[in-house]
């Protein structure tokens, strides 16, 4: 028994020096303080541009459009008027920021944007010029492109589909789900409708009040809710809850209705949802929005409740 509670008795000694030493932390006396660094006039240009244009040198891009062209002499030449000749960067090629210049003779645009192509070509662009041609390499930021540029005709789309249907369906059949006046007993439906009508609200606002810092998001995305500024934290949280109760929608949506009503109840839900995010991220750029929140929330809730009493 001692022999054991000794073995006992050193293991933990044992451990207890591994964790203590695996919390030392040695001093390195070659390491500064940021606030001690010196930093080159091209290094503090470099943050400063950053700043305000969140993006700098070796930032990669993508082409969006279906080519852009980029100029092979310096920024300077075609400003004095002499001729230049330039090269086109097909869609999906990766491009690189090398080098950014100010010139403050260009009454068009004073920044200038050096970029490297995938086959070692350099050339330069107009920043104004540049950025409406291109995307941040990165699926969000593609995603948050594709989706600004189409989704208003695409939602338009599935309501009129949508909205036809129901009409076919009216004609052969008689009450016919669908969420708010004939809805399921369940409180997923309103859930998601609700989370789609905030969150379209709270996309408006970022974009009305707090458009830098969207901007900022847009060059360097995140899916994570907590690496990123409290408010877009929000909204991402909002993000993932739509997409959560989507699943949990669906779910209850095939365990309650026969599966040809079930599809058809989803596409009315996913129409209404379409619906919802195109008035309330339209409406709260001009401020009513706010308003049609707060009464669509009142009349969604209310006719919840009259129906589940």
């Amino acid at each position: 028994m001692r022999i054991k509670l000794m073995i006992k008795m050193m293991v933990c000694m044992l451990g207890i020096c591994l964790m203590l030493n695996s919390c030392y932390h040695r001093h390195n006396s070659h390491q500064q303080h940021a606030a001690m660094l010196e930093y080159s006039d091209r290094q503090l240009d470099s943050i400063s541009f950053s700043t305000t244009h969140h993006y700098t040198n070796k930032y990669n891009f993508m082409v969006f459009k279906d080519s852009i062209h980029l100029m092979r002499q310096q920024p300077e030449e075609l400003v004095s008027g002499l001729s230049v000749d330039s090269f086109s960067v097909k869609k999906n090629q990766l491009l690189v920021v090398t080098d950014i210049r100010m010139v403050p003779q260009d009454s068009i645009d004073s920044v200038w944007v050096q970029l490297a192509t995938e086959d070692n070509r350099f050339g330069w662009s107009r920043e104004s010029r540049l950025l409406p041609q291109v995307v941040p390499d990165d699926p969000i930021s593609e995603f948050i492109m594709t989706f600004s540029n189409v989704h208003l005709l695409i939602f338009l789309v599935v309501i009129v589909v949508i909205t036809l249907a129901y009409l076919v369906r009216k004609v052969f059949h008689s009450n016919a789900k669908i969420v708010h006046f004939n809805d399921i007993d369940s409180p997923y439906p309103l859930a998601l409708v609700l989370l789609v009508s905030i969150s379209a609200a709270f996309y408006a606002w970022i974009q009305t009040f707090e458009p830098e810092m969207w901007r900022q998001f847009y060059f360097h995305p995140s899916l994570n809710p907590f690496a990123v500024p409290k408010m877009l934290g929000v909204f991402l949280a909002l993000v993932w809850s739509i997409l959560i109760v989507g699943l949990a929608c669906v779910d209850e949506v095939y365990h309650r209705l026969p599966f040809g009503e079930a599809l058809l109840y989803l596409g009315g839900l996913a129409g209404v949802c379409a619906l919802d995010y195109i008035i309330f991220s339209v409406s709260t750029l001009y401020y009513i929005g706010y308003i049609l929140l707060v009464a669509y929330i009142w009349f969604a809730v209310k006719s919840y409740r009259r129906r589940n009493s």
